[in-house]
C-alpha cells in the first residue's frame, strides 16, 4: 500500500509544503483507492469502529472506513474548537487559507460548524445563538514566485471557486499580495519585498522571515475587516516539523508558545483547531471526499527547515504515530499566559463541563511580563530581557534599539551581518514591527519597572 505523501506540511494555513492531490481520482474502486491511500500496511479487513468492508489504515494501524475515518477528524477539529472555546457565537472568524489538504479541511469542517448554527437559527432564532461568521484569505506570494502569471491567475479562479461554491452563509474571500505589508509605505512596494528577501543569506532565515511576513499579512486583513480570530490549519505533522525545527534554532523557551490551540500574543488571536490530526489523514479526506486542493505555493523547505521534514517523513515511514509523539512530548512544556482565552466573555459559550477548568484562567499566579521579537513575536528569555535593558540605557544608535528587540534565533538567522547591512535591512522592515520599537516609552521606564522584581541583583550571581 503507498503512502498519501511523503511530505511534511508547513506554512500559512496548512502551509506551502503541504502534500496535495489537485484533483482526486475518480475512476478507482471504493476498495483501489482505500487500499491506495492507506497511510500504513496492516492486515485490517474490516472498520475497527463500525465493522464495515473497505477500510483504510490509519495511523497506529487501525482500519477505519470512509465515513468513520471523516467522523473522527471532524470529531477532533469540533472537540478542539468547542473546549477551547475557538470560536463565539458573536464572532467573526478568518480562516487562512494556503489550498494545501489541512486548510481545505479546516475550511469544509468551519463550514459545516456554520451550517448547522445557521439551521438552528433559522428554526428558532429566540433561543438558537447566532451563527458565527467566516472569512477566507490567501496570501498571494507571486510577486517570489517564479511561476508563469497565468498559471497563478487560474489557481487563484480555483481559489475562489472552492469557497464560493460552499453554502450557505457567505464567506468574504480576500486576496492579499504579501507586499501588501508595506502599506503605503512605498510606491514599489514588490521591489521592496525582494530587496528584503534578498537580504537574508541563510536559507532557513529566509524562509523564517516569510513565515512571519504571512502572519503580518494575515493580522492586516484581520484587523481591517473586523476579524475576531485567525484560525490556521497547522496539524500536528506541521507542528511536529516546527517543533524539532525550533529546538535546533535556540528557541526552546518561545516552543510552548507555538504549539498550543491558542494564542493570543497577536492584535487577533491564532486557534489552532487541526492540531490532533495528521497531514496524511486529512489528505486522505480530501481524496475520499473529492475535496478540490490548489497548491500554488508548492516548493520545497531547505535549510534546516528541509533537514527537519526530512528527518520527520522518514520517522512517519517507521511508525506514523511518531508526530503525534513528537507533539504530545513539546504539549507538556509549560505554555504561556497568552495561550488561553481568559474567562471574561468565553465562560458562557463553554460546555458546562469544562466551565469550572476555564473559570481558574484569571486566578493563576502572575507570570513574568512577555516582551516580544519585533520579526517573529517570540517571548524574551531572560538573557533577552537583561540584554535588551542593557541596551536602553546605552544605545546610541536606532540600529542597536531594533537589534536588541530581537530574539537571538532573529539574530543569527535573519539579520545580516554590518551595521550599514542592518541599517538598510531595518529599514525595509514593515513600519508595524518597526513602530513598535519607535513608540516605546525613552529610557524604557515602564519595562524595568515591569521585570524589576525578576532581575538578579549584583550580589545575586554568586549564588
Amino acid at each position: 500500500m503507498a503512502a498519501a505523501s511523503s511530505s511534511s506540511c508547513g506554512g500559512g494555513g496548512c502551509g506551502a509544503n503541504c502534500s496535495s492531490s489537485a484533483s482526486p481520482a475518480t475512476d478507482d474502486a471504493p476498495e483501489e483507492k482505500l487500499g491506495r491511500l492507506s497511510i500504513s500496511t496492516g492486515g485490517a479487513a474490516s472498520c475497527g469502529k463500525c465493522g464495515g468492508g473497505a477500510v483504510v489504515v490509519v495511523a497506529g494501524g487501525v482500519g477505519l472506513c470512509a465515513e468513520c475515518l471523516r467522523a473522527q477528524l471532524f470529531g477532533k477539529f469540533k472537540l478542539a474548537v468547542t473546549s477551547n472555546a475557538m470560536v463565539r457565537p458573536t464572532d467573526s472568524v478568518l480562516l487562512a487559507f494556503s489550498g494545501g489538504p489541512a486548510s481545505r479541511v479546516a475550511l469544509q469542517f468551519l463550514h459545516e460548524m456554520q451550517s448547522k448554527a445557521i439551521e438552528s437559527w433559522d428554526a428558532s432564532n429566540s433561543q438558537a445563538l447566532p451563527a458565527f461568521d467566516v472569512g477566507v484569505a490567501f496570501v498571494n506570494e507571486s510577486a517570489l514566485s517564479s511561476k508563469p502569471k497565468c498559471e497563478i491567475e487560474l489557481a487563484i479562479a480555483d481559489i475562489k471557486s472552492i469557497v464560493s461554491s460552499l453554502l450557505p452563509g457567505d464567506k468574504a474571500m480576500h486576496i492579499a499580495p504579501l507586499e501588501d505589508v508595506f502599506s503605503s509605505e512605498s510606491n514599489d512596494r514588490e521591489g521592496r519585498l525582494r530587496e528584503l528577501v534578498s537580504m537574508v543569506n541563510d536559507d532557513t532565515g529566509r524562509e523564517d522571515l516569510l513565515q512571519c511576513l504571512r502572519m503580518l499579512s494575515l493580522q492586516k486583513i484581520a484587523l481591517q475587516n473586523g476579524y475576531a480570530k485567525i484560525m490556521m490549519g497547522s496539524c500536528a505533522s506541521a507542528i511536529a516539523c516546527h517543533v524539532l525545527s525550533a529546538t535546533v534554532k535556540g528557541q526552546g523557551y518561545s516552543l510552548p508558545a507555538d504549539v498550543q490551540y491558542v494564542d493570543t500574543r497577536w492584535e487577533v488571536p491564532v486557534v489552532l483547531p487541526l492540531r490532533d490530526c495528521l497531514s496524511q489523514e486529512l489528505s486522505l479526506l480530501c481524496e475520499l471526499d473529492s475535496l478540490k486542493t490548489e497548491q500554488l505555493l508548492d516548493r520545497p523547505c531547505s535549510g534546516i527547515n528541509g533537514l527537519v521534514a526530512s528527518f520527520v517523513a522518514r520517522l512517519r515511514e517507521e511508525n506514523p504515530s511518531r508526530e503525534h509523539t513528537i507533539v504530545r512530548t513539546a504539549q507538556k512544556l509549560k505554555p504561556f499566559s497568552f495561550n488561553k482565552f481568559s474567562a471574561n466573555g468565553y465562560h458562557d459559550f463553554l460546555p458546562s463541563r469544562l466551565r469550572p477548568k476555564f473559570q481558574n484562567v484569571d486566578s493563576d499566579e502572575s507570570t513574568f511580563p512577555e516582551v516580544f521579537c519585533i520579526i517573529c513575536r517570540s517571548p524574551f528569555s531572560e538573557s533577552e530581557l537583561h540584554n535588551l535593558e542593557s541596551t536602553k540605557h546605552k544605545a546610541q544608535k536606532k540600529i542597536d534599539l531594533y537589534t536588541a528587540y530581537c530574539c537571538q534565533s532573529c539574530h543569527f538567522q535573519i539579520l545580516p551581518g554590518g551595521t550599514n547591512l542592518g541599517d538598510q535591512f531595518f529599514s525595509l522592515l514593515p513600519k508595524f514591527w518597526t513602530e513598535r520599537v519607535d513608540t516605546a516609552p525613552a529610557g524604557n521606564c515602564s519595562l524595568r519597572d515591569q521585570i524589576e522584581d525578576y532581575l538578579l541583583e549584583d550580589d545575586d550571581d554568586e549564588n
